[in-house]
């Protein structure tokens, strides 16, 4: 980019220099055709962070980064949803004894290695439109907001507008998890199963779902989840977008990968630490009732917020907090790190 400026500037200046003949500047023939020629076929440059995919190929770049960085971190995730139910049927003397490493070697020992992927099709298949319809929104919204509540416009310059990478991240947020929501209920039982099998699978869980809890039982937990998701995508995007813009203005010749990598690990600490607590209620919520299991929280979201308060202390609300943060690290940043990459190459394929 600084090379195409350089060249924009010799022929800005070569083109001056063509058109001033009072003051007697004579310029050869060979440098009049090179110059005109160079502005004929020379062409602006190109920003990515500018360039505009089609609906298509944007959703796409957002369903593949989603699904791939869910499928890498997917043993911590199982990890951080077992943690977080641990005190709906546990003692809280045994919940002092909890530690990652301990949980990590019962799954091995008791499932397998390969349970550390328990619910990860059904993960995929959630992730897949989730994290689709969550760039896709994340970018409209943003677009659509700028004019009302952005400064960029109004004070003529290229700073960073939080608040509206704030608004449009909460709005995307909401507007995926309410799409997608019955998906991540079932996942969340699959993966919450530990000797004892209670659903055979996706199509399973769905059927036994349904017959015993009715349709609205694929929506327990809504709340809980659109009062976290909200509040969770505005804060990781508006502090990536932030993160990134900073870094970008300090060290412009950074590769976009590792910008993006960096810069959306320290987004989803951000976010994760806010909102832990509503994640975890979320959670319990939805497996309220799951595998004929005996009702704990009858009094909606307050009262769980209080029951869990009551039993296990304010602690309890970060139950599984440090295998999330190990999740989140690299998980948001793989998820930034290929979305953005996949833009860049989406926007280079020429259209038909």
């Amino acid at each position: 980019m600084n090379m195409e400026a350089r060249i924009g500037v010799v022929v800005e200046g070569g083109q001056r220099a063509l058109n001033s003949g009072a003051h007697g500047s004579v310029v050869d023939a060979g440098a009049r055709k090179f110059l005109q020629h160079q502005n004929a076929h020379s062409k602006p440059p190109i920003n990515p962070q500018h360039s505009q995919l089609g609906t298509v190929n944007q959703l796409l770049a957002g369903g593949i980064a989603g699904a791939f960085s869910k499928t890498c971190t997917a043993p911590l995730a199982r990890l951080t949803i077992l943690f977080q139910v641990q005190g709906m049927h546990s003692e809280v003397a045994a919940l002092s004894k909890a530690s990652i490493w301990r949980e990590a070697s019962r799954v091995i020992s008791e499932e397998g290695f390969r349970a550390f992927w328990k619910g990860n099709l059904v993960t995929i298949v959630h992730r897949l439109p989730y994290s689709s319809v969550n760039f896709y929104a994340y970018e409209r919204y943003k677009s659509w907001l700028q004019p009302f509540l952005g400064r960029e416009n109004q004070m003529g310059r290229g700073s960073p507008d939080v608040f509206v990478h704030f608004v449009g991240g909460g709005l995307a947020g909401i507007t995926s998890a309410s799409a997608t929501y019955p998906l991540d209920l079932v996942r969340t039982r699959l993966a919450a199963q530990t000797s004892t099998v209670y659903y055979q699978g996706i199509w399973h869980a769905f059927h036994t779902i349904c017959r015993e809890e009715g349709f609205l039982g694929f929506y327990k937990g809504l709340g809980a989840t659109l009062l976290g998701v909200g509040p969770s995508i505005a804060i990781s995007f508006s502090v990536y977008e932030a993160l990134r813009s900073f870094w970008r203005s300090q060290r412009p010749n950074d590769s976009t990968a590792l910008v993006s990598l960096a810069c959306g690990s320290l987004s989803g600490i951000a976010s994760s630490t806010a909102t832990f607590p509503i994640d975890l209620v979320r959670r319990r919520m939805q497996l309220e009732g799951a595998a004929g299991r005996a009702r704990i929280y009858n009094s909606g979201l307050v009262g769980t917020f209080r029951h869990i308060m009551r039993s296990e202390g304010f602690q309890g609300f970060y139950r599984g907090i440090l295998p999330e943060y190990y999740k989140v690290v690299p998980g948001v940043g793989i998820a930034f790190m290929t979305y953005e990459t996949l833009k860049i190459l989406l926007t280079s394929i020429p259209p038909n």
